[in-house]
């Protein structure tokens, strides 16, 4: 039925909006089923969707135009990052918009985006010599991470001197964040658009693999994701919360979570994205 419609449209002399989805191998390596449901949606809606990963491809860097309506950067990596700035400069229409993923991604520049919209954050330092944060450690245990770290890789909960000392090598520079004391679940929180959604689950070096446990979004946890989306102008991200006694603090965010374990997340990611993405055009 969707080909159909998308034959009939063009024969009518409508040009169909292409929509481009910037992927990354994922872990395990198996389709998304979010995002399948999501590219059905799109069809249905009479889009042209297409997802590839910048890293399976040989492309021409210095020639490079767009060639999609709209791109939608789902990939983490270095490489994605670059094609999309490319992709950025040349005029392309991304969701999210590069500079808010790429302030997102460096977690230097999402602090202090973050502390100056007000969001409950750990102080944060960042340092290329870890023996530097030795100090800190007067205070209370350190949380040290890469800047440019992902999927909870290279996390470490420092409480002594002796342990900062032997810590692996990290990419630099690393970020140290003042820990925070919370419940032994993290809470996950996944927005899309005006959308917002919570999961619970332990963290563990590879939990971003598995679905959390859905539960309610509460009025302070919703407040705190409205201001991290206006901070940065996103409209597809996920925030990690610690639900501290104080309240919920902000640890990191994320541009396009996987939002696993998220009860009706396709159909709010493809309504963001549907309403975002530019309207058809008669065909020149």
């Amino acid at each position: 039925m969707v080909v159909e419609q998308q034959t009939a449209r063009r024969r009518a002399g409508w040009r169909l909006v292409k929509i481009c989805f910037l992927l990354t191998h994922r872990v395990p390596d198996v389709p998304s089923p979010v995002l399948r449901e999501v590219y059905a949606q799109l069809a249905r809606r009479g889009h042209v969707v297409e997802g590839w990963i910048p890293e399976d491809r040989l492309l021409r860097a210095d020639t490079l135009e767009p060639d999609a309506d709209l791109y939608i950067l789902k990939s983490h990596t270095e490489h994605a990052l670059s094609l999309a700035a490319v992709l950025h400069d040349r005029g392309a229409h991304l969701l999210n918009p590069y500079p808010a993923s790429l302030s997102a991604q460096d977690k230097i520049t999402a602090a202090r985006r973050l502390h100056a919209a007000g969001v409950p954050t750990p102080p944060t330092w960042i340092t290329a010599d870890l023996q530097s944060a030795v100090p800190l450690l007067g205070d209370g245990p350190l949380i040290v991470k890469p800047n440019r770290g992902h999927r909870g890789e290279h996390v470490h909960l420092v409480r002594t001197a002796a342990e900062l000392t032997n810590l692996p090598a990290l990419p630099a520079p690393v970020v140290v964040q003042r820990f925070v004391p919370g419940p032994r679940e993290d809470l996950k929180v996944y927005v899309a658009g005006e959308q917002v959604f919570a999961v619970r689950k332990p963290f563990a070096p590879h939990s971003f693999t598995r679905p959390g446990r859905q539960v309610p979004v509460t009025t302070e946890v919703a407040d705190v994701a409205g201001q991290v989306r206006a901070a940065f102008g996103m409209d597809l991200f996920g925030v990690d919360v610690i639900e501290s006694p104080d309240g919920p603090v902000v640890v990191d965010v994320n541009y396009f979570p996987g939002y696993k374990g998220v009860r009706g997340a396709a159909t709010a990611i493809a309504a963001v994205i549907a309403a975002l993405a530019p309207a058809e055009a008669a065909a020149s």
